[in-house]
């Protein structure tokens, strides 16, 4: 018996598929298992098809697997569309009475029909037709040979709000879908549902939810957004959290306040953040470029989808990563980081306000739809100190002990000017958007102009050397070397677990540190490689120019990706196939 399968549900939208899946998440990771989901939904109001999969493993999921071992289908679309991802012995779990098909057929392919009144058992019980989900999950449950006990006590958290009643009847309804399959499709179980022991308790969150975590541990005060997929979430989170994390959240009326709003807070001595897509970090530009010459710290998330324009609101790409290391006129330092999970979210969050601060730079964290929305299991985040280091800033004694008037933007060795914050006496200096000299007055004489961008742009140099080194997965020497950022990660390291199993050993070094560029290790990578092969999720090998640009080295081949949805590991694994067989 197996212990590794992947679950999905479609249907309508309206049919409760997110709040099945997710609850049905939550059982798997309460039982210490592994997880990663995934979903898919059209950016309609209502309907459409939508869809959500969870992989779930004793060990550690690394990413979406494209192959479905039990489909439930909601509707006949579904068996349509998702037909060709079933594996060889999956099971179809439908309702007959809605969903109408020919046994024989799939009896040909070695698929099982799990027929299950579900409308008929909802009806039964007095309830409304969206618990035809909770029929689905209790038929589940008994294909995989496991006891309902687990889930009927989430049932009773979930919708504890909701009052007895509720929880009354969606207890019944899973009870009587578990029982109707043990009863009509009583068989050998193909995989197994089992809870394993570990030593704490795991977690299954969202990027999103990590970038939340990575900022209120960082000290973040101040939040805005406007919402926009898929960075909505993240203003969702933190406005439930504001009185419990001590923070303003503010959705503000459009993304240009949003930007002069956390921008105004930063300058005021407050440690904030702004979160968007790709649309709405297009309106942020100009105050970026304001962020970038009065050397105000910000930290920004741009959560990634296709463009351009309104593009596909609800599906995924890495098409901005040019776009937010060039945006606004002219020149001026900044730091772009793209965790690949949650773990890296968290961390990378947290460093990106101490970044911001210690240099005075903007901070873009890139993430996508795909991390953005995607459940992984993961160990409790570690906190680490509580007391918030602040660097760069000048203290009211510092500033007592100063010889002559205070200069903001002196011009200091190593590009960063202490900065003070309003309200301290002897530290007052003005933000000028103009071109400026050491106290923030307007000047334009090319003496100073030269002195000030110099200054500015001289940051990039001890931030370079802030860069850690960028992770590298397998063997040091291998036939051929992967090279992604961002949320292929997972993808990549899921496939070469599954070409590692046929004897296939590749390697891959992932970039989460984009801007300033890791220029001596990629260089390096690039000279020692056998051969390289490139993975991104854009049409222009946007990381592809990078390494061009900076280390004079053109990767191999390339697998690029830009329909919306992110690399699934059987498309790495066939391009990795074919390129070690040419």
């Amino acid at each position: 018996m197996k212990t590794t399968f992947t679950w999905k549900i479609g249907g309508e939208a309206g049919f409760g598929i997110k709040v099945s899946c997710m609850m049905f998440v939550r059982l798997c990771v309460r039982m210490g298992l592994h997880i990663f989901d995934y979903s898919e939904y059209p950016s309609l109001i209502r309907g459409g098809h939508n869809t959500y999969q969870v992989t779930v493993s004793p060990d550690e999921v690394f990413a979406e697997l494209h192959e479905v071992d039990y489909l439930v289908a909601l509707n006949e679309e579904t068996v349509r569309l998702h037909l060709g991802e079933l594996t060889k012995g999956a099971s179809i779990i439908y309702d007959p009475d809605v969903v109408h098909l020919d046994a024989a057929e799939f009896q040909q392919k070695e698929i099982s029909l799990i027929g299950v009144p579900l409308k008929k058992i909802v009806k039964e019980v007095g309830g409304p037709d969206i618990m035809r989900n909770m029929v689905a999950i209790g038929a589940t449950i008994a294909l995989l040979c496991a006891e309902l006990t687990e889930f009927e006590e989430l049932i009773a958290e979930q919708f504890a709000k909701k009052g007895e009643t509720i929880i009354g009847q969606n207890v019944d309804v899973v009870r009587r879908g578990y029982a109707y399959v043990q009863e009509k499709h009583k068989r050998e179980c193909t995989h197994v549902l089992t809870k394993q022991e570990v030593k704490s308790k795991r977690m299954a969150l969202t990027v999103n939810d990590a970038i939340s975590l990575g900022a209120v541990a960082a000290g973040c005060k101040f939040y805005a957004a406007y919402p926009m997929t898929p960075a909505s979430s993240v203003l969702e989170t933190l406005a439930r959290w504001d009185t419990k994390a001590g923070i303003v959240v503010k959705h503000a009326e459009d993304e240009i306040s949003v930007i002069n709003m956390a921008l105004g807070a930063s300058f005021a001595g407050v440690r904030s953040m702004i979160g968007t897509s790709g649309g709405g970090f297009s309106l942020m530009v100009e105050t970026l470029g304001l962020a970038g010459i009065t050397e105000t710290p910000l930290v920004v998330l741009n959560s990634q989808r296709p463009g351009p324009a309104t593009g596909l609101p609800t599906w995924s790409g890495q098409g901005d990563l040019r776009f937010v290391m060039h945006a606004a006129q002219d020149d001026f330092p900044r730091i772009v980081l793209a965790p690949g999970d949650v773990d890296e979210a968290f961390a990378l969050t947290r460093d990106a306000f101490r970044l911001a601060e210690k240099y005075h730079v903007p901070v873009i964290i890139l993430s996508d739809k795909f991390l953005s929305e995607s459940q992984k299991s993961t160990e409790p985040f570690d906190l680490g100190d509580e007391n918030i280091a602040r660097e760069s800033m000048l203290t009211q004694e510092q500033i007592g002990a100063l010889t002559e008037k205070y200069k903001r933007y002196a011009l200091t060795e190593s590009g960063v000017s202490p900065r003070t914050i309003p309200g301290m006496p002897g530290g007052v200096h003005l933000a000028n958007s103009d071109e400026h000299d050491e106290y923030g007055f307007t000047d334009e004489t090319s003496e100073m102009r030269t002195a000030q961008h110099a200054k500015r742009m001289k940051k990039l140099e001890a931030i370079a050397k802030e860069i850690p080194a960028q992770k590298m997965y397998g063997p040091e020497s291998a036939d051929l070397t992967l090279i992604a950022w961002g949320s292929t990660k997972g993808t990549v390291r899921e496939a070469m677990r599954i070409l590692e199993r046929e004897n296939i050993h590749i390697n891959f070094l992932h970039l989460s540190h984009l801007f300033p560029f890791p220029v001596d290790q990629v260089k390096r990578v690039m000279q020692n490689a056998k051969r390289t092969l490139l993975l991104e999720g854009n049409a222009a090998a946007q990381l592809g120019g990078l390494i061009q640009q900076f280390t004079l080295t053109v990767p191999d081949e390339t697998f690029l990706k830009y329909d919306g949805r992110p690399f699934f590991p059987r498309e790495v694994v066939a391009k990795v196939k074919e390129i070690m067989s040419s």
